[in-house]
């Protein structure tokens, strides 16, 4: 039975995909804050989130690489790294006040940097040294794990801080990113699976629509600065979430 709150979740699930998928991101914490608003239980959200985001991961991969936004050699090192912890990391569930500050406070910031334009737009695209993506690749897929959210959050931050990718490339990269780490992370918790409430399909739907209209508008329409400052409002929010919620 579809009930007033499942109608505004399900509103809020469409908003959220389209709004990251227009910076390429999936929406995981988006949909992690919209299920703790509306009281669902711990244990459904995170499988939930990470299902929604293989959807519209899937989706924005398709459309920022025919777009030719999607660099391989950016992607693979941090990939390697990220896929197995990813998949460890959705088997574990963590107490959330040991990471949600500090990951709160590195997300706020780089959102007031991308306000203030000071990111890798004006500096010389150079290649991530090998072995220092593959560390942070691991730890950042780790994190992906364990919250449900992809990564996508704490990579494009680290392109960007790094000047290891251009912005447009970034939003190719991290959706992919975000795709095999929910993947990754769904496997390692399959036991949940089970557990998903019977208005996912409902929501499924939500998030593929609002994701394809994201990455359709993200990949091909919106200029660089508009795609900035869409990217610092999605870690805004995200870092409001693991502040607050």
């Amino acid at each position: 039975m579809i009930t007033i709150p499942t109608i505004f979740l399900t509103a809020l699930i469409f908003v959220a995909a389209l709004l990251y998928a227009s910076v390429g991101h999936a929406g995981g914490s988006g949909y992690l804050a919209a299920m703790a608003l509306f009281g669902i239980a711990p244990e459904v959200m995170k499988p939930t989130a990470l299902a929604l985001n293989i959807l519209v991961a899937t989706i924005g991969t398709f459309k920022f690489y025919r777009a030719g936004h999607f660099s391989w050699h950016v992607f693979w090192p941090f990939a390697l790294g990220s896929i197995p912890f990813a998949f460890i990391g959705g088997g574990i569930a963590l107490p959330g006040y040991l990471y949600k500050p500090i990951v709160a406070a590195v997300l706020l910031y780089t959102a007031y940097r991308l306000f203030r334009g000071q990111l890798a737009q004006e500096q010389r695209i150079k290649k991530a040294p090998f072995w220092v993506a593959l560390a942070a690749g691991m730890g950042i897929g780790l994190l992906a794990g364990l919250t449900g959210t992809g990564g996508g959050v704490f990579l494009s931050p680290l392109l960007l801080f790094m000047g290891w990718a251009e912005m447009r490339q970034t939003a190719g990269v991290s959706v992919a990113f975000i795709l095999v780490n929910s993947i990754a992370g769904i496997l390692g918790h399959l036991s949940t699976v089970a557990g998903l409430p019977p208005v996912i399909p409902l929501w499924a739907v939500a998030a593929v629509v609002g994701g394809y209209i994201g990455a359709e508008f993200g990949s091909r329409r919106l200029g660089n600065l508009t795609l900035k400052r869409l990217l610092a409002v999605v870690l805004v929010i995200a870092g409001l979430k693991m502040m607050f919620l």
